[in-house]
């Protein structure tokens, strides 16, 4: 991978350096030079296995997702009054929680009290 520098000085790693000024403003001899790393052919034919590591990273980024609680999730559809949805999005942003994590702690809070677990 290739470093470039940054303003201050220090080195950061990343890709090559943005173009400087955009595509569309280029003249063609500038796009031939900006884009000329395009012009391989069949560039997968150069990669190999992956490594332990790209494999261990591959397996953790494909199992993302919800992680399971319980028996698991559904989705359901209710209607909420708009005023009453606007406020929970609200509290939810406040405490930095998902609107449907703040649902189910309010659903879990009128169960506890009204019904006997079960």
């Amino acid at each position: 991978m290739k470093k470039n520098k940054t303003t201050n000085g220090s080195r950061k790693t990343q890709g090559k350096t943005p173009a400087s000024k955009p595509y569309w403003e280029m003249t063609t001899a500038e796009l031939r030079e900006a884009t000329k790393e395009f012009d391989r052919e069949f560039v997968g034919d150069t990669f190999g296995p992956p490594t332990p590591q790209q494999r261990a990273r591959f397996e953790r980024a494909r199992k993302r997702g919800r992680p399971r609680n319980g028996l698991g999730a559904k989705t359901i559809s209710v209607t909420v009054e708009k005023r009453l949805l606007a406020r929970t999005d609200r509290l939810a942003k406040r405490l930095h929680v998902a609107r449907a994590v703040l649902v189910a702690r309010g659903l879990q809070a009128v169960l506890s009290e009204e019904a006997p677990v079960g």
